[in-house]
């Protein structure tokens, strides 16, 4: 495979949603030259790699839930 090649989720037998970053995610799943799956949400445009499908898209929920704190601009949460 290379790394254009994009991934059924559904055949990958996993669902975004069930974390709660990716609710409203558009993921996309691909696995890269050296066989890493990598999962791309296309709304922030964070990515995230793993060895197996399940671990790509656990990790980006973990990375989306980060970026998403990160850029937050709450202003209850500042503070000097």
């Amino acid at each position: 495979m290379s790394s254009d090649d994009v991934l059924d989720l559904e055949e990958a037998g996993v669902d975004p949603t069930d974390y709660e970053a990716l609710a409203d995610a558009d993921v996309r799943l691909r696995v890269n030259d050296h066989g890493l799956h990598i999962a791309d949400d296309l709304e922030t445009g964070v990515s995230s790699q793993g060895q197996d499908p399940e671990e790509a898209v656990e990790h980006l929920a973990q990375a989306v839930d980060a970026y998403l704190e990160a850029t937050d601009d709450d202003p209850a949460d500042d503070w000097l």
